[in-house]
């Protein structure tokens, strides 16, 4: 049951799919990069604008093979089942699943995050809720790629319920039947929450490592290799 408005309310259950983004998707995109930047307080770090973020993630002119270069996948709910449709022309076939809700869901943007996927033209109601970046990495440690994973999220009304499972273990999914080696990235110690939910998905967390980054300043100074 659902009343399709704004806000937009869920009962009982909801229906789930995780596909892989595309173009039509990038101004959702944007906005969920920005949302993530606020959550951190980031948000003065934010420099990307949709045409640039286009460019990174579909980039036409010199593409990588799939997976290996920078790849979303974007979670939807909708409050009416999807179509379980099995094209030869998907690169990634999308994951189906339903949530059993213990209380309703109120979404207050859905009339802002309405997906433009073009597999829904006979449907109006699927609401983007959530995404995880990733793209390929090397390590001395492996001979073959791994995969960095990079970030993810949800939009407010969509946490706690059990979603960030279905997209972390996708995205794994996607690493052990494609030959990568691993799937790794950052982990914020402070947040025991996002803590707890990864050692529990299975990661290993080595704590004698720290995170170093160079970025502005710091590293212009490096521009010229003459000054080195």
């Amino acid at each position: 049951m659902a009343t399709i408005e704004n806000p937009l309310t869920i009962t009982e259950k909801v229906y789930v799919r995780v596909r892989l983004a595309n173009e039509n998707d990038i101004h959702h995109i944007y906005k969920l990069f920005y949302q993530i930047h606020e959550y951190h307080n980031y948000t003065h770090l934010y420099k990307a604008t949709e045409s640039s973020l286009c460019d990174l993630l579909f980039n036409k002119t010199n593409p990588s093979p799939l997976f290996y270069g920078p790849s979303i996948l974007l979670l939807e709910v909708s409050p009416t089942p999807y179509s379980d449709i099995d094209s030869k022309d998907q690169k990634f076939k999308p994951v189906l699943k339903q949530f059993d809700l213990r209380a309703n869901v109120i979404d207050k943007e859905a009339n802002e995050f309405k997906s433009n996927s073009i597999n829904d033209d006979d449907k109006n109601d699927v609401f983007i809720a959530g995404y995880s970046f990733f793209y390929a990495n090397y390590s001395c440690f492996y001979d073959k790629a791994g995969i960095y994973f990079e970030s993810l999220y949800f939009r407010e009304s969509y946490r706690k319920l059990g979603m960030g499972r279905l997209l972390f273990g996708t995205v794994a999914s996607i690493a052990a039947n494609n030959g990568f080696a691993s799937v790794e990235g950052i982990v914020a110690v402070w947040n025991k929450k996002s803590y707890d939910f990864y050692v529990d998905m299975g990661v290993e967390i080595f704590e004698e490592f720290r995170y170093g980054k160079m970025v502005g300043d710091a590293l212009q100074k490096y521009a010229d290799p003459k000054k080195i």
